[in-house]
């Protein structure tokens, strides 16, 4: 799942004070989420989550929303043959306007923004304390270079968001790099006790060269415990612990701000880098919600 443990919303209902107790308490929640055979959860939902049957779809559903704010008002369809159509439902036209100015790279998805900011040369910071090398994260130094000194934001999709993420720019799509690897989950818990977490998952780098400015930008798309798959449309890929496929994919499809890029199964983390000299869009700030088409870097 992403991140963590769903949180509960509705902290008046006395039926629900032991969950959010348990649910928040630190330790049990690093223990659940991740002393656990991730792999084979991992594997074990991605399975059930494809079964085809509206009546234990809708048994699924309604427990999910006993732990999370799922909110399905805005999706495209009301009915659900699997877990799995939920998760990575679309939504109707027009909830998520962009912002069409061209200076402005938005939001890929609907997220809450972790660690952001600026590179010191090639690391960043997954919590505070803890440093991570991009060098480690997009395979090596060359593959890093382009987002030294850049601008990041690190942006975490809990597990009842929209998970289809798309392009925050007009631009071409050059190059997809695939890295298999572990399940960590991905929330604050995890991110303050592992070290390096994000180049420890499996993961892909979308690597994209923006139409205005020519600027080179990244979105590196981690996977978690329970979800390990990740669905391109451009290339034609999906990405997932089982795939034996190439690892480094070029490319050369051209795409408009907004466009679908694809998505996750469950829900996770896109980090998204681009160049020095970008930077945060006013009110992009860590712990801050942010949907899919919002302001998140300024051009140069």
């Amino acid at each position: 799942m992403s991140a963590s443990i769903p949180e509960v919303v509705d902290k008046s209902v006395n039926t629900r004070g032991w969950r959010d107790r348990v649910l928040q308490h630190e330790g049990l929640n690093f223990l659940l989420t991740n002393r656990i055979p991730r792999i084979a959860a991992t594997h074990a939902m991605g399975w059930f989550s494809r079964i085809e049957s509206p009546l234990l779809t809708r048994l699924a559903i309604t427990l999910w929303r006993q732990f999370t704010n799922l909110d399905l008002s805005e999706a495209r369809d009301t009915q659900f043959s699997s877990l799995h159509a939920c998760f990575t439902r679309a939504l109707k036209p027009g909830m998520r306007p962009l912002d069409t100015d061209p200076s402005v790279l938005s939001s890929p998805c609907d997220a809450i923004v972790g660690a952001c900011g600026a590179a010191n040369g090639l690391e960043v910071f997954q919590a505070k304390g803890f440093a991570y090398s991009l060098a480690q994260l997009f395979g090596s130094e060359a593959a890093a270079a382009p987002w030294r000194d850049g601008c990041y934001a690190t942006l975490r999709l809990t597990s009842s968001m929209y998970h289809r993420f798309h392009a925050p720019g007009d631009a071409r799509i050059e190059h997809v790099s695939y890295f298999s690897g572990d399940t960590w989950n991905v929330n604050p818990i995890a991110l303050k006790r592992i070290e390096r977490l994000y180049c420890l998952n499996e993961r892909a780098a979308i690597r994209l060269r923006l139409t205005h400015g020519d600027a080179p930008i990244a979105l590196v798309a981690v996977a978690a415990v329970l979800v390990a798959s990740i669905r391109l449309h451009a290339p034609d890929l999906r990405l997932h612990l089982r795939y034996r496929g190439p690892h480094e994919v070029a490319c050369d499809v051209p795409v408009e701000k907004g466009t679908e890029l694809g998505w996750f199964e469950h829900g996770s983390t896109i980090i998204v880098f681009a160049p020095a000299g970008f930077r945060l869009a006013d009110g992009v700030v860590t712990g801050r919600p942010i949907r899919m088409g919002e302001a998140l870097m300024r051009l140069p």
